[in-house]
């Protein structure tokens, strides 16, 4: 029988067991949650023990420790446990780590696993953890994963820093192209946050590589990120979220299907197909979802079928069919209201485009290939900037 063959990467997790005395000695703090795991499915809080780690506290992010909580559902501490272990949350109450917390670790380790879209949360979290490391004196390493969806396309507007929220915090495009080390260090650079960050690197991971080319298993990162299919058209269909359209949840293809009871499928579709939008095909479709916007009730709307992840520009395609579905149905669509990741006065579409330009040029009629011209140079700006950040 032959040996089984390498795989082509290794994540940051297994370059720090590799070398277990980068924290000999010292009392350990992780954050982390179910897709923490070395690339043969050992969690990191048994990776690390085995490896002789003093961890004293463990901290997870939006979901839960065991990704079973849905999107801004408060985490009840009280079931949030690892092989009897407590957990304490970041989501709620509190976003970051407490200062009486910090007091009794030495480091804090961060393993989470990103998708690559600025509006997912667990970059946040990084961030913030950050500021309070850096408050209390403290390292903070932070463990590599790839960005499933690739580390060369950048795509969308930069937040502008009036419109930050939990959804965005820093000047970002909506799909950066970046690793989560690798923001780190930007966020470190450009926020002055004067962190101890020590990023520890993966091995093998190119920056032109999707998640399935990396020979990592992939583990659902949060409930409704089934699939990497999920997490290619997320950056886009992610701004669903910010309507009265479901984006799907509640069904088994989360952000591939969406739809509304007042949708008519077949003029939807004929306005899609007519926009020429790159690698993507629409498929008309009925679902019923079992929870969330529409619970129980029909909608009528599409399946995106990505046919050239290369080519596909998700950001632009979400635009699209907002605009769209609101040009079809005037009276029907609506944004959605606040409150909306612990922000109570700004609109939540708003607050995942990072500015209301977007909003107001869908309602002035503006063509999304219009609105996407509209980003190109800042775009351009951040693809300079972040050279200076990039570790592969």
């Amino acid at each position: 029988m032959n040996p089984p063959s390498r795989r082509p990467v290794d994540v940051g997790l297994e370059s720090l067991v590799a070398q277990p005395t980068l924290l000999l000695h010292k009392r350990v703090g992780l954050v982390c949650n179910q897709a923490s795991v070395t690339g043969e499915l050992v969690h990191c809080i048994d990776a690390l023990r085995e490896s002789g780690c003093d961890l004293r506290l463990v901290f997870a992010p939006e979901h839960g420790i065991h990704g079973d909580v849905q999107a801004q559902d408060q985490v009840n501490e009280s079931h949030q446990t690892h092989a009897s272990r407590k957990v304490r949350s970041l989501y709620g109450p509190h976003l970051s780590p407490d200062a009486q917390s910090l007091d009794a670790i030495d480091a804090l380790v961060f393993d989470l696993q990103d998708v690559g879209a600025r509006y997912y949360t667990y970059v946040w979290t990084m961030l913030l953890s950050m500021r309070a490391c850096a408050k209390a004196r403290i390292a903070m390493i932070v463990l590599d994963r790839p960005n499933p969806i690739g580390g060369v396309a950048l795509e969308g507007n930069l937040l502008d820093p009036r419109f930050a929220s939990f959804v965005g915090m820093h000047a970002i495009p909506a799909r950066h192209g970046m690793t989560v080390a690798e923001l780190a260090m930007l966020f470190n650079s450009q926020l002055d946050i004067g962190c101890d960050l020590r990023p520890i690197k993966m091995q093998g991971w190119q920056r032109d590589m999707f998640f399935d080319q990396t020979g990592l298993p992939w583990v659902l990162p949060s409930p409704n990120m089934p699939t990497l299919d999920t997490a290619i058209v997320y950056p886009g269909m992610c701004l669903l979220e910010g309507t009265n359209i479901s984006e799907g949840r509640g069904t088994t293809k989360p952000f591939e299907l969406f739809g509304a009871t007042f949708i008519d499928a077949s003029a939807l579709l004929q306005r899609l197909d007519a926009m020429s939008l790159t690698g993507v095909r629409f498929r008309a479709c009925s679902f019923r979802p079992t929870f969330d916007k529409f619970a129980g009730q029909l909608c009528h709307g599409a399946q995106i079928h990505v046919l050239n992840r290369h080519t596909f520009k998700p950001y632009l395609t979400g635009l699209a069919v907002i605009a769209t579905i609101r040009e079809l149905s005037p009276t029907a669509f609506a944004w959605r209201k606040p409150p909306y990741e612990f922000e109570t006065r700004r609109l939540p579409f708003d607050m995942l485009t990072g500015t209301d330009s977007i909003r107001l040029a869908i309602e002035a009629g503006a063509a999304p290939q219009e609105i996407e011209a509209g980003w190109q140079a800042e775009l351009d700006g951040f693809r300079q900037v972040r050279r200076e950040f990039l570790l592969y």
